[in-house]
């Protein structure tokens, strides 16, 4: 052991702020993140991971002419040489490189199961097999040729390149997706022959404009097809902010069975829709009767999509149906449009169509230089090893007569034909068969040949205008390998202008029936057909009872208002029948367990109704204000939610624990569409082992008629003047009149 004593804490420490010492660690990882991970690069469209798979795997030789190699090999490779980080996100970000149904111009030839439309995921790195496609090698061209920086690896011991020499603009043509710190990214893919025609357009007009563009690249090309249904002016929007959204329908067609019978064929579904996700939908909608001229659907899919629909009765429109159907499925979707990307590879932003394509042909430019200057120093030794073997092949006796009787043939020859040290070692290593006649003409051919060509290129580099013409070229020749004279380059998805097809009223269509609503004091709801008695005898589980019941109708919206203050809505024909016991409310809306349901009442327009918090909080709510649109509910009330009641009368009777009423008009209370609301009556807070008084209950009456409660026997009492209680809102009230029911409620 050593004998220095231990290193005292308190001198190794560094005192801070610790919003300081915080935020900028967290700033490192918020840099990190989006630089990284989750954000691509304008130049090659790709992120680190997928930069780093196809870099392994041109390391692994995997041409695509070439041998499948098993994806647990390259997912180990990518993991040790290049990306230290999960082996199965690896492969996943592998496996949708091979997906023809999430990738236009899949990146990655797969063999193998890599997934379906359906979401199922692919097989196991153990059972797949994949090499490079077609357009990852174009990526990668001239990756050998110094045209693009190089940087060490995580461990230093390799090297990996900043970004790929990109041949095409791939950040379009495959589109991508990512959630970094604080921003996100969601570019959608498009046709690669409309991007090259803008990219050409571009070098020949520099200042074109986003909107000339727009109108080159009609707009996004999905792998699934199906219609867009935007205008041109919208699509052009989207493009030159960078930001906005696409309409995305299913493609669809009529298919006659003769006898006036006819079915919907869906036969593309919009990009990123799961076809067994959409199914299960469409029968909820169904069984739920949500769309009741949807009659059955059945999934008729092989290798292509083939979903079909049958309508409840021939007389049903088609399109009417399908309008239906937008609304409610997936069958229709938005894809967001959010061009966030790294420029230059280091700085985000969120560019428009012009400046993501400039940033491509300016990276092109920079390869194009670097590969030239590359070629011109190859060009170079090369020229200066030929002309060594020319003056070999004029002397060729005296350097034969060097090489076998001086001990020190190479500084002979350096000292006699003024030669360098590159072209004695070549002399000396070449090989006796290419001392011939012949082989002199070839190096002569070659030596112009090489001239001519360094000529070209110093030209070239001379000359901007020769860059973009080379540039230019090249697009052209990439166009005609991938684009619209190839079967996968033909444009998938249409575009057209929105129909102003009216979706059919489906509560119109319900047919109307009168319904009894009970639900007891678990949660569990059921409706029996017709107005039953109210209090008429029902059989509960075990330890439930009967909650609330009420009268309504099958075209009717259930309004539920649950403790936490939200309103729940819930259509009156989609509740359980009323044979058995119910179903638990809590499966069809998502109330927490924790929450209570304080009223439960059909909804009606133009009603009002006062909420109130048992703090003794509340306000006047419109019906049109509760009405929700989601399971989730609509928050109105903050605060724990004591009652609901619609407003009948001109003045608000209020009752706490304490037993002490008060009265003032209802003209006193705001309306508000959400909130805390404003005071009804002021409690005293209890202290120590006292509960603090709350509110019990309230009620609305009118004045002149007075204030009545029920009382024991059926018998009803009436207290006429109610002066003694009137005031203002936000007062404290009297003890409550005599006789009053001693649970503090009105009713």
């Amino acid at each position: 052991m050593s004998d220095e004593p231990p290193i005292d804490p308190e001198q190794n420490t560094q005192a801070e702020p610790l919003s300081r010492a915080i935020g900028e660690r967290y700033l490192t990882y918020a840099l990190s993140t989006i630089m990284n991970r989750a954000l691509p690069d304008a130049r090659d469209g790709l992120k680190p991971v997928h930069r780093r798979i196809l870099y392994a795997m041109r390391e692994l030789r995997l041409s695509p002419n070439g041998a499948f190699r098993k994806s647990a090999k390259i997912t180990g490779d990518v993991m040790g040489n290049y990306h230290p980080h999960g082996d199965a996100a690896i492969y996943d970000a592998m496996a949708r490189l091979a997906q023809d149904f999430a990738m236009r111009y899949p990146l990655v030839d797969g063999q193998g199961n890599f997934g379906n439309i359906d979401g199922d995921n692919p097989a196991a790195a153990r059972y797949t097999e994949a090499r490079l496609a077609q357009t990852a090698e174009s990526l990668m061209d001239g990756l050998a040729e110094d045209s693009v920086d190089f940087r060490p690896n995580y461990d230093g011991t390799l090297t990996e390149p900043v970004v790929l020499p990109a041949a095409f603009p791939n950040l379009l043509a495959n589109g991508s997706s990512g959630i970094a710190v604080g921003m996100a990214t969601n570019i959608p893919p498009h046709n690669l022959h409309e991007v090259i025609d803008a990219c050409l357009h571009l070098i020949k007009t520099p200042d074109a404009r986003d909107d000339t563009l727009a109108t080159l690249i009609k707009g996004p090309d999905f792998p699934t097809g199906g219609v867009i249904v935007e205008s041109a002016e919208t699509i052009a929007r989207n493009y030159r902010t960078g930001r906005g959204a696409f309409r995305v329908r299913a493609s669809w067609q009529q298919e006659d069975l003769g006898r006036g019978q006819w079915q919907i064929v869906v036969t593309e579904i919009p990009y990123q829709v799961q076809k067994s996700r959409l199914i299960e939908r469409l029968a909820e909608l169904i069984q739920t009767k949500k769309v009741p001229i949807l009659a059955d659907v059945r999934d008729e899919s092989a290798e292509d999509v083939r979903i079909v629909l049958e309508p409840r009765a021939r007389s049903v429109d088609p399109e009417q149906l399908m309008a239906a159907l937008y609304r409610v499925s997936d069958l229709e979707m938005r894809f967001s449009l959010n061009m966030n990307v790294l420029i230059d590879g280091r700085v985000p932003k969120v560019c428009s169509l012009k400046e993501v394509l400039r940033a491509f042909l300016d990276h092109r430019r920079e390869v194009l230089v670097r590969r030239a200057r590359f070629r011109l120093e190859k060009i170079a030794a090369r020229l200066e090893v030929l002309e060594g073997y020319l003056i070999a092949y004029l002397n060729l006796d005296r350097v034969i007569e060097i090489i076998r009787h001086e001990d020190d043939p190479k500084a002979v020859m350096i000292a006699e034909f003024h030669l360098s040290d590159v072209q004695v070692e070549a002399i000396l290593n070449m090989r006796l068969r290419a001392l011939r006649k012949l082989e002199e003409i070839e190096l002569r051919t070659e030596r112009d040949r090489l001239h001519a060509e360094r000529e070209e290129l110093q030209t070239m580099l001379a000359d901007e205008g020769a860059q973009w013409s080379r540039i230019a070229d090249q697009l052209k020749e990439v166009r005609n390998l991938f684009g619209k004279s190839t079967p996968e380059g033909q444009r998938r998805t249409r575009i057209t202008e929105a129909d102003d097809v009216e979706p059919l009223d489906m509560d119109a269509m319900i047919e109307r029936e009168p319904l009894t609503v009970i639900l007891s004091k678990m949660g569990w709801i059921r409706s029996m057909k017709g107005h039953q008695p109210l209090d008429a005898e029902l059989k509960f589980k075990d330890g439930d009872g009967p909650g609330f019941a009420l009268h309504a109708e099958t075209t009717d919206k259930l309004v539920v208002f649950a403790s936490n203050g939200r309103f729940y809505t819930l259509p009156a024909n989609t509740l359980p029948g009323g044979r058995g016991m119910g179903e638990p409310l809590r499966l069809m809306i998502d109330l927490p367990n924790e929450a209570g349901i304080v009223a439960m009442f059909p909804w009606r327009e133009g009603e009002k109704y006062l909420v109130a918090s048992r703090a003794g909080d509340g306000f006047v709510v419109q019906a049109g204000d509760i009405l929700a649109q989601t399971r989730s509910g609509k928050q109105v009330l903050n605060g724990e939610a004591l009652l609901c009641k619609p407003v009948r009368g001109d003045h608000v009777a209020v009752v706490g624990t304490n037993r002490k009423m008060l009265v003032f008009p209802v003209s006193e209370l705001p309306e508000m569409t959400r909130g805390k609301g404003v005071r009804l009556q002021k409690f005293s807070g209890g202290g120590g082992l006292v509960a603090p008084d709350t509110l019990s209950d309230a009620t609305f009456v009118t004045l002149a008629q007075g204030l009545s409660w029920p009382m024991s026997g059926g018998k009803t009492r009436t207290e006429s003047d109610l002066g003694d209680w009137l005031g203002k809102r936000a007062g404290t009230g009297r003890m409550a009149p005599r006789g009053f029911p001693r649970d503090n409620k009105f009713a």
